[in-house]
């Protein structure tokens, strides 16, 4: 098994309400989510919601869940997500995150996937 780090970059999302997928977890691949943070570039606050998506199941059914929902990010503020714990996601689980103010928070996500 190959242990690969990654760093995944966005601008998000291109329309406020409309989730951005941040990642998508590759066939064959399990991936732990080392940190998200997320840094408001507007001019005043917005709010961020941080979503896994999941259809993946094992001796239990898995939802959809928030990992962080409507947080108030103060302008030129960073949220650093997850920080000291992990997150481990399933072949085709979904990262998604979006924003009250189209284009205003960049996201930086690191991962280790494992192949």
């Amino acid at each position: 098994m190959a242990n690969t780090f990654k760093v995944k970059t966005k601008n998000a999302p291109s329309s406020a309400g409309t989730p951005l997928t941040m990642y998508t977890v590759p066939s064959s691949t399990t991936s732990v989510v080392l940190g998200l943070i997320l840094t408001n570039i507007h001019t005043t606050a917005v709010t961020v919601s941080v979503q896994l998506v999941t259809d993946t199941s094992d001796t239990e059914t898995n939802v959809s869940v928030y990992l962080a929902k409507s947080v108030n990010l103060p302008s030129g503020s960073s949220l650093e997500l997850l920080s000291g714990g992990k997150v481990v996601c399933q072949t085709t689980d979904v990262l998604k995150i979006d924003c009250s103010v189209a284009q205003k928070i960049d996201a930086t996500l690191s991962i280790m996937e494992i192949t």
